[in-house]
C-alpha cells in the first residue's frame, strides 16, 4: 500500500510543504470560525433583523425539540439492548459458534487473544487495583489475556510501588502480564494517554506477540483507561462480535462507557454532566454509521498494527485512531457498537470548586477533538478512493456536530432573547415580539419534559447506595436535572468554543490527566 504520510499529522506544523501547511492551517481555524460566525450573525442580526432572527429562533427551538425526541427513542433502545447483552451468556454461544464464517483464519474462539492496555499517571493503588479485579472477574478464560499496565516515566517513584504491587498480587492471574514505563522527552511526543500506549503496544509486540509467534489477527487489544471497571461478560461479547460481524479486522468494537464508579460521591454538576455523557454515547450505539471510537475501546490488532499505532503527537487519540485506519483502509473501516458497558469514574475532586475545574477541563479535552476536523478535510484531499458521497455526509456529520456542541446551548438558552432587547420600538409593537418569549418558553419547556426518560434512566443505572446515604438522596438526584440548561452552557458550549480557540489561534494544548479521586 502506498505510502499514506498525512495520517500522522498532529498539525499544520508537521507538514514541510508549505502550500500544505497553509492549508492545514486554515483547516484547523475552519470550525472555530463558523461557530463564531454563527454567535456573531445572531447577534447582529438581532440588532439589524430581528424579525428574522424571532423566526429563526423559534424554528431552532422546534427543531432541538424534535430531535430531543427523536433521541430520546434512541436511548431508550440503547439501553434495552445493553441490558438484553447483560443477560445473555456470551460464552456459550461463542462456544457453540464453530469456525467462524466471515474470514478470520482461526478455528475457533479459543484461538483469540485479548490484549488489555492500562495507562496510568499518578494514580492511587486504589483507583487502580478494582480495575484488575474486575478483569479477573470477567468471565473470558484468563489463559487468553495479555493485560498491560502502562506506566509513565514522569511518574516513576509512584509508577514502581503502585506496579510492584500489581504485579505481586496480579502477575501469574493471566496468560501474561507486563509492566511497562513510557520514556519522558521522546523528540516529537505529546506527553499523554496516546503516546505512552503506543509505546506500551510496540513493547508488547517485541517482547511477547512477536516472540511467541501469535498471528495478530488473532488478537483484539483493548484501550482502558486506568479507572475502568470491565463488566463481566465484556470479554466474550467483544469476542462473539470479531467471529461474528462481516470483515472483522476492519472494525473497531466501542463499548457505552457508563461514568457511575463514583457517582454517590460526586458532586450534582458532574453528576449531570457524566449521565449526560453516558446517555449521548448510549444513544450513539443506535447510529453506528456515525459512530467513530471514544475513550475506552477495542479494535483488531492488526490494524492497530497495519497503521503503525496509535499518533503520539495529538490529544485525542481515541478518536485518532478510527480516522487513522479509515484512511489507511480507504473508507473500508468503521465502529461495531457493542450494546455492552464499560464503567468509569464520574469526575470527583476534593472540593466542590476543584471538581466545577476539572469538568471545565475535561470537557474542554474532549472537546479539543475538533482537531480531527483539519484531518479528516486534509486526508479527503489527499485520498482519492474514498467515495465523494462518504466523505460529503462524514465531513458534515463531524462538521456539525462540534459546531453544535459550542453554539446549539448558547443559541437557544441566551441569544433567543435578544431580539426582544435589541429589536427596537418597531419590533417590539409586533405580534412576533409578543409571542417569541411565550412560544420559546413553551418549547423549552415542552423539552425540559422531554428529560424524564433521563431522570428514569439515571436513577436505575445508578449502582447500590452506600449505606450512608438515605432515601431522599434519590429525590434529590432526580431533581438535580432542572440544572442540565446551566450544565449545558456552562459546562459543555463554553469549554467546546474556548476549545475551538485553541485551534482558531494557534495555542495548542497538551493532554491533560484528569485526577482521579475516589471519596468514601
Amino acid at each position: 500500500m502506498e505510502e499514506k504520510y498525512y495520517l500522522k499529522i498532529g498539525r499544520a506544523s508537521d507538514l514541510e510543504d508549505k502550500k500544505e501547511r497553509k492549508l492545514y492551517r486554515f483547516l484547523e481555524m475552519l470550525t472555530g470560525l463558523l461557530s463564531l460566525l454563527i454567535l456573531f450573525l445572531a447577534g447582529f442580526l438581532s440588532f439589524k433583523l430581528p424579525i428574522f432572527i424571532a423566526f429563526f429562533i423559534i424554528i431552532y427551538d422546534i427543531y432541538w425539540l424534535l430531535r430531543t425526541i427523536y433521541f430520546a427513542f434512541y436511548l431508550k433502545a440503547g439501553y434495552s439492548q445493553m441490558k438484553n447483552n447483560e443477560k445473555e451468556d456470551w460464552l456459550k454461544k461463542i462456544e457453540e459458534l464453530g469456525k467462524p464464517k466471515n474470514g478470520l483464519n482461526i478455528d475457533s474462539w479459543k484461538d483469540v487473544y485479548h490484549l488489555i492496555v492500562l495507562p496510568m499517571y499518578k494514580e492511587s493503588m486504589e483507583v487502580v487495583d478494582p480495575a484488575f479485579e474486575h478483569l479477573l472477574k470477567t468471565d473470558y478464560p484468563k489463559e487468553k489475556m495479555m493485560v498491560v499496565l502502562a506506566c509513565e516515566e514522569a511518574d516513576k517513584e509512584n509508577a514502581e510501588i503502585i506496579s510492584k504491587k500489581i504485579q505481586e498480587k496480579y502477575g501469574d492471574k493471566f496468560f501474561k502480564f507486563l509492566v511497562t514505563m513510557h520514556p519522558k522527552g521522546i523528540v516529537g511526543e505529546l506527553a499523554g494517554h496516546g503516546s505512552n500506549d503506543a509505546w506500551a503496544t510496540k513493547q508488547v509486540k517485541e517482547l511477547l506477540i512477536d516472540t511467541l509467534n501469535i498471528p495478530y489477527e488473532n488478537i483484539i487489544v483493548s484501550s482502558f483507561d486506568i479507572d475502568a471497571y470491565v463488566y463481566p461478560k465484556y470479554f466474550s461479547r467483544l469476542a462473539y462480535l470479531y467471529l461474528t460481524v462481516d470483515n472483522p479486522l476492519r472494525n473497531s468494537y466501542q463499548p457505552i462507557p457508563l461514568y457511575l464508579n463514583n457517582v454517590w460521591q460526586s458532586p450534582p454538576l458532574s453528576r449531570i454532566f457524566s449521565f449526560s455523557s453516558t446517555f449521548w454515547h448510549t444513544m450513539n450505539q443506535e447510529r453506528p454509521e456515525k459512530l467513530v471510537t471514544f475513550s475506552s475501546h477495542s479494535m483488531p490488532f492488526k490494524a492497530l498494527n497495519d497503521v503503525g499505532f496509535k499518533q503520539v503527537n495529538v490529544v485525542s487519540d481515541d478518536s485518532r485512531i478510527f480516522w487513522q485506519c479509515f484512511f489507511y483502509y480507504d473508507g473500508d473501516y468503521k465502529v461495531e457498537p457493542m450494546y455492552y458497558p464499560v464503567s468509569m469514574d464520574a469526575n470527583c475532586a476534593e472540593t466542590f470548586l476543584k471538581t466545577m475545574g476539572n469538568v471545565y477541563k475535561q470537557q474542554k479535552r474532549w472537546a479539543y477533538g475538533v482537531g480531527e476536523v483539519p484531518y479528516f478535510l486534509f486526508a479527503c484531499l489527499k485520498n482519492k478512493k474514498i467515495q465523494l458521497k462518504k466523505k460529503i455526509l462524514m465531513g458534515f456529520d463531524l462538521i456539525e456536530g462540534h459546531v453544535s456542541w459550542a453554539v446549539s446551548s448558547i443559541l437557544i438558552f441566551l441569544l433567543g432573547w435578544l431580539p426582544i432587547y435589541f429589536g427596537g420600538g418597531d419590533f417590539a409593537q409586533t405580534l412576533v415580539s409578543y409571542n417569541l418569549p411565550k412560544v420559546t418558553s413553551m418549547i423549552l419547556t415542552v423539552t425540559m419534559c422531554s428529560l424524564i426518560i433521563s431522570v428514569w434512566l439515571s436513577t436505575i443505572l445508578l449502582p447500590p447506595k452506600p449505606v450512608n446515604y438515605g432515601r431522599f438522596k434519590y429525590i434529590l438526584m432526580a431533581l438535580e436535572w432542572i440544572l442540565i440548561p446551566f450544565v449545558m452552557m456552562f459546562f459543555s458550549a463554553l469549554p467546546a468554543l474556548h476549545a475551538q480557540m485553541h485551534w482558531l489561534f494557534g495555542r495548542y494544548m497538551g493532554f491533560w490527566v484528569t485526577p482521579k479521586v475516589r471519596k468514601s
